[in-house]
């Protein structure tokens, strides 16, 4: 298993619409094991494909967020299907590192994939399972969290932003 080097932003993949998996081959098993190490190695709660460079519809999810089955969540080509009621919830990125906000999102999921043998899995999510979903989803298709943040908290973000690369 290797590490993967995480993009950040303004990394172009990040803003990518990934394309689904037609085929679970074993480069697709290989990777979803090294997103695994990448993401516990990075202390992250999830990890998308685009946030290692490769626009495609699979995602990570750590076994904390998963007190049911106590295991990694690997999703295949995921989607969320219904959501319920919405909450404020703190959230960060690997991909914007060091920067976390307050973010609203649905309380409750309903998400589907397909898991690495190619069975239809679905989830019924809630708490911080519910956001890690949402979040890697909108990875797949190019939206960050940032992107949620209200015009003011977004300008607060540019400011800061522009004063780190300077």
């Amino acid at each position: 298993m290797a590490l993967l080097d995480i993009r950040t932003i303004p990394d172009q993949v990040l803003r990518e619409l990934a394309k689904p998996i037609d085929n679970i081959t074993g480069e697709i098993v290989r990777l979803s094991e090294d997103m695994i190490e990448t993401m516990i190695g990075a202390r992250g709660a999830g990890l998308a494909a685009n946030q290692i460079g490769l626009p495609i519809r699979l995602i990570a999810i750590d076994a904390s967020l998963n007190p049911k089955e106590k295991s990694h969540i690997i999703l295949i080509n995921p989607v969320i299907v219904e959501t319920q009621l919405e909450e404020n919830g703190e959230e960060g990125c690997l991909s914007v590192p060091g920067y976390y906000e307050f973010v609203k999102r649905a309380k409750k999921v309903h998400a589907m994939g397909i898991d690495l043998k190619g069975n239809t899995v679905e989830f019924e999510c809630e708490g911080q399972l519910a956001r890690a979903m949402q979040h890697e989803i909108d990875h797949l298709n190019g939206v960050l969290f940032i992107d949620l943040l209200s015009p003011l908290k977004k300008n607060l973000f540019k400011k800061k932003i522009t004063k780190k690369d300077k």
